[in-house]
């Protein structure tokens, strides 16, 4: 962090204490919340905390989704982030405030917006791979629904722990856990082709067993996995407003449509507890009851013969 942003900082902490007047538990934790922003500004070497703009704060959002982290706990962290850009317009540093229209997400429980079969086959096949960086999207939107990974997993994935002929990768989880999870054999072969553009790849020092590399050969970020999904949705006639994080849905709501069982979907999302991967139990209701309306037979006769009369 700059200088400028360390002093910026240090004065909203006084701010908050004294001209707030808020507890030092309360200013911490409006502290820490910033400071959750403050390394997403840190993840980009363009990017400065005085000048984000509001498509820059939407990603920071889609990153906390992307995390996990709970719409309540959004809510309280967007916030904490608008009352901060409220002192900068006060203390003269910005003119503008980026956070006016950011929305803070509906805290009751909704169901993750996700994509149809069509849909991901549409998004893959829609990749430019004329393009120098075409193989390497395709075979990272692949990985990433082809095993239900959260960007943070994909982003960090090791070369050698993608085992090719046994199909199956480790990934490190959340609080650096590692799990098995199986890798589909399309997914496979879309790696070995980016493999070949990967060789002539610089690598970095420190990134050499990094699977997924930019063109100066880092790593990526996860706003540019977030950049490059949203811009192939739009290449792809996509309108629903999606995230890698949609990918990972896309990939345990078509399991449990295709019969998979829950526990089995829970073991490869890495959820701690099975009532976190519940929640594509909804999905799968309606998925079943519309099948059940359109397709069964007592269903597609109603209104012909089989009228309930009301006698007996």
């Amino acid at each position: 962090m700059a200088q400028k942003e360390t002093d910026i900082v240090n004065k909203y902490t006084t701010y908050l204490c004294l001209e707030k007047g808020l507890s030092e538990n309360t200013s911490e934790a409006y502290i820490d919340d910033l400071n959750k922003l403050l390394r997403f500004v840190g993840d980009e070497p363009d990017m400065s905390i005085l000048k984000l703009t509001y498509n820059d704060l939407q990603q920071f959002i889609a990153q906390l989704s992307d995390l996990g982290i709970s719409a309540r706990s959004q809510a309280r962290i967007i916030s904490g982030i608008k009352s901060f850009y409220r002192f900068l317009i006060v203390e003269d540093y910005l003119d503008a405030d980026p956070t006016k229209l950011l929305e803070s997400p509906k805290t009751g429980r909704k169901l993750p917006e996700t994509l149809t079969v069509n849909e991901i086959n549409n998004l893959i096949n829609s990749i430019d791979l004329s393009k120098a960086e075409g193989q390497r999207n395709r075979a990272m939107l692949e990985t990433l629904y082809s095993c239900g990974l959260r960007v943070s997993e994909l982003i960090t994935l090791k070369h050698s722990n993608v085992y090719f002929d046994e199909q199956f990768i480790i990934v490190k989880g959340k609080g650096d856990k590692q799990r098995l999870v199986p890798i589909s054999p399309t997914a496979i072969r879309e790696i070995r082709n980016y493999l070949i553009d990967r060789h002539n790849i610089k690598v970095q020092k420190g990134f050499e067993d990094t699977l997924f590399l930019n063109r100066r050969g880092a790593g990526l970020t996860r706003v540019m996995i977030f950049h490059i999904i949203k811009e192939q949705s739009k290449i792809a006639g996509i309108r629903k407003n999606i995230s890698p994080h949609t990918m990972r849905h896309a990939f345990a709501t078509h399991l449990l449509e295709g019969g998979a069982n829950l526990r089995a979907i829970q073991m490869m999302l890495g959820h701690e507890s099975i009532t976190t991967t519940e929640i594509y139990t909804h999905i799968d209701r309606e998925f079943l009851r519309r099948e059940i309306i359109e397709h069964h037979p007592r269903n597609r006769n109603f209104g012909t013969e089989n009228h309930y009369t009301g006698n007996v």
